[in-house]
């Protein structure tokens, strides 16, 4: 996870004079996430929502934030509430718009937060929502590098459990690699991330 972090503020636009209050709100929001302040970085992107309500933009990067900190947290009752901060973050977004392939990437990358965190009680309570959730951003938009990728992933991460053929599933991760290539966000803090883990992924798929 700190591979995304890391190349999310890479991608940021560089500061200029011309910046608007928006734009350095978020440059200072994904500065504090890089250097590992995330509970700050949260915060920074909430008031930022708080202010920029037609923008999508804030409360999704409150829900990665608190998400990618919820795979690293060991506490689980510290897990519940990071992930429930997302969720709401989230749901905020989805309320204003149902037709937005980021926002359902998202979604299914938090439940699979509660699924790492407690295999046992949540992989059936959610492994079928993270697929769902994947589904509907690659039937927004095919081309979607995260979320050809992340539903490849999620499956190879339960291949041993499942028993499913893996070549295929690699395929879909060769597949995402080359979408990251040709990918182009739509503002600076678009999202960008995925690369990195799609990279180790296909290393993976190769051994």
């Amino acid at each position: 996870m700190k591979k995304i972090i890391t190349t999310i503020a890479l991608f940021v636009a560089v500061i200029s004079s011309a910046q608007t209050q928006f734009e350095q709100g978020m440059g200072k929001a994904f500065g504090l996430w890089k250097e590992g302040k995330n509970t700050e970085a949260s915060a920074m992107f909430e008031r930022i929502a708080s202010a920029e309500k037609n923008s999508w933009l804030p409360n999704y990067y409150v829900a990665l934030v608190n998400t990618t900190s919820a795979f690293a947290e060991k506490d689980k009752s510290k897990a519940d509430l990071l992930l429930t901060k997302a969720q709401d973050a989230l749901d905020v977004e989805f309320i204003k718009d149902q037709n937005n392939a980021e926002l359902y990437v998202l979604q299914a990358l938090l439940y699979t937060a509660w699924v790492v965190q407690d295999p046992m009680t949540n992989a059936q309570k959610y492994s079928g929502k993270v697929m769902e959730n994947y589904a509907k951003a690659k039937a927004i938009d095919p081309n979607n590098p995260r979320a050809v990728f992340g539903e490849a992933d999620y499956q190879l991460g339960g291949a041993k459990w499942t028993g499913v053929d893996t070549k295929p599933l690699c395929a879909q991760v060769d597949k995402a690699i080359e979408l990251f290539a040709t990918f182009k966000p739509e503002t600076p803090f678009s999202p960008k991330w995925g690369l990195d883990r799609a990279l180790e992924t296909q290393k993976s798929c190769k051994k």
